[in-house]
């Protein structure tokens, strides 16, 4: 099987996936999209109402924000694998429950181990939590961490920027970083 059917083969269960309450809530699942060899795979926390009614990831207000950083970086979004901890929409977007999360995330494992990119980002203090618990965003924003001899950039999520202004210089620079360790950027 080629990662790329591996991941249609993913996409088709998060459709059909019942392991968690958010099931009974959505209207699409959004598995994620983009090409099955991206050097990079972001991960941000779930789907909003926009990304739950086109069944894509980051397509809202968030997404315009992340198209910005991603150019900041040198990246474009059809060169990525953009997805989410958990693939259904929390009821008002709120933050998944543990369990939610821990129940996407064999979902979320397969995906990264079929692309196996270079970098993940991780967008968000409940990104970084499926993968760093007990670490804290503050301390580790901006900076690559190694775990499974994968490299991981954790940065706060792009819809951040939208309650707070003073973040945005924040993430700009981070996703500067993010370009300078994957070498789409000079220095």
């Amino acid at each position: 099987m080629t990662a790329e059917d591996g991941l249609l083969a993913i996409a088709l269960e998060v459709g059909a996936c019942t392991k968690c309450p958010l099931h009974e809530s959505r209207t699409r699942a959004v598995p994620g999209e983009g090409p099955s060899d991206a050097r990079v795979v972001i991960i941000g926390e779930g789907p909003g109402s926009s990304e739950d009614r086109e069944g894509r990831p980051f397509v809202g207000a968030a997404g315009q924000n992340l198209q910005a950083l991603l150019t900041i970086a040198g990246l474009k979004r059809e060169g990525v694998f953009i997805t989410n901890v958990v693939k259904c929409r929390p009821p008002g977007n709120r933050r998944p429950a543990k369990s939610e999360a821990d129940a996407c995330y064999q979902y979320l494992r397969r995906q990264i181990e079929l692309i196996d990119p270079e970098v993940v980002v991780l967008l968000g203090d409940t990104a970084l939590k499926q993968f760093f618990p007990g670490s804290s965003l503050g301390a580790m924003h901006g900076k690559p961490a190694t775990r499974s001899q994968r490299t991981f950039f954790p940065t706060y999520h792009p819809a951040s920027m939208i309650y707070n202004r003073e973040l945005k210089d924040v993430l700009d620079e981070d996703f500067g970083k993010l370009g300078r360790l994957l070498g789409t950027l000079p220095g």
